[in-house]
């Protein structure tokens, strides 16, 4: 599983005077820089099903987005870069025309706070810079959940600020931790909130999920089910398979090497009736259809699916001959 990085981009300085019992708060913004394409790339199946993540994928536009991209330097290396796809809808002060040519200005408010972009499109590609204001009401909104974000931050090698601006390119709000937390998931930290923004899992996804007969299944899990596309109807084709699948993973593996009720019924025509969720797999991924096992079984009626596969790779005649 791909690892991803949400530490992104600017820091804000905070110089704290304490004068009794008041606390002045002076916030100092640091400027990082962006870059943009007038579209982004969305992975789509060869049958254009959006299945990229099953299939050979190839690029296509999507004209109804702005591909962003964020960084920030710090003595002269790059530190924490965010890119992805944003709609003109949240970009106030900035429409398509726009970014053909011409000086632009414009803001993404959230509520973690505000990301300020100045800078100049030329034939559709832009660059500039961009200041971020955090809202930090938003960071005691989060705590009163449960997600503290100064907390987390000091386990890792982002700042509270990093974490704040990422939220608020990502819009993780507190409409999303109260919906997380209202289907008692168990103990959800900051980084699974990241995680349910940005593979989009709300309480009904969950709820859904542990209904199948999954219900210790962890935030990761249900990245894996987003990214390879598992819901509740795929669990249930699953169960009509004749696999009451108590093994998470290997719904994953069905679904990685493409497992489907025909695949399954045009084997089991030919024969192969008594087999596991493993055998099924072992078929896949060796690429052993129906035509294949019928021209098998010509030779050997009782052949096995370890004994396809020997055959497939071509060493099932030495291992004949050892025995």
């Amino acid at each position: 599983m791909r690892k991803y990085s949400y530490a992104l981009l600017a820091s804000v300085a905070f110089i704290i005077i304490v004068i009794g019992n008041i606390t002045i708060v002076a916030q100092t913004v640091v400027t990082g820089t962006w870059k943009s394409e007038t579209w982004t790339d969305k992975h789509v199946g060869k049958h254009g099903d959006d299945d990229g993540a099953l299939d050979n994928s190839i690029l296509k536009k999507d004209e109804n987005k702005l591909q962003l991209s964020f960084s920030r330097t710090t003595n002269g290396n790059n530190r924490n870069q965010f890119g992805s796809g944003f709609d003109y809808a949240d970009l106030q002060g900035l429409t398509r025309e726009q970014t053909q040519n011409g000086k632009v200005s414009f803001r993404i408010v959230r509520e973690a706070g505000t990301v300020d972009c100045d800078g100049t499109f030329t034939n559709g590609k832009g660059s500039g810079t961009f200041r971020f204001t955090p809202n930090m009401s938003y960071v005691e909104g989060m705590k009163s959940r449960g997600f503290d974000f100064e907390k987390f931050a000091s386990k890792r090698d982002d700042s509270v600020e990093d974490r704040l601006l990422s939220a608020a390119l990502i819009n993780v709000t507190t409409a999303l931790a109260d919906d997380l937390k209202s289907v008692g998931f168990g103990n959800l930290d900051v980084d699974d909130l990241f995680k349910a923004a940005i593979f989009k899992i709300d309480s009904k996804f969950m709820a859904e999920m542990k209904a199948t007969g999954f219900p210790d299944l962890k935030m990761e899990d249900l990245v894996q089910a987003r990214i390879f596309k598992i819901d509740a109807d795929y669990v249930r084709q699953v169960h009509e398979m004749g696999f009451a699948e108590k093994d998470f993973e290997s719904l994953v593996k069905f679904r990685i090497f493409k497992v489907t009720p025909e695949f399954l019924s045009e084997i089991k025509a030919e024969g192969l009736t008594d087999l596991d969720a493993e055998d099924i797999v072992k078929l896949r991924i060796f690429k052993i259809g129906a035509e294949y096992v019928r021209r098998a079984k010509q030779d050997n009626p009782n052949v096995t699916v370890e004994q396809l596969v020997q055959m497939k790779i071509g060493v099932y005649r030495k291992v004949r001959d050892d025995n």
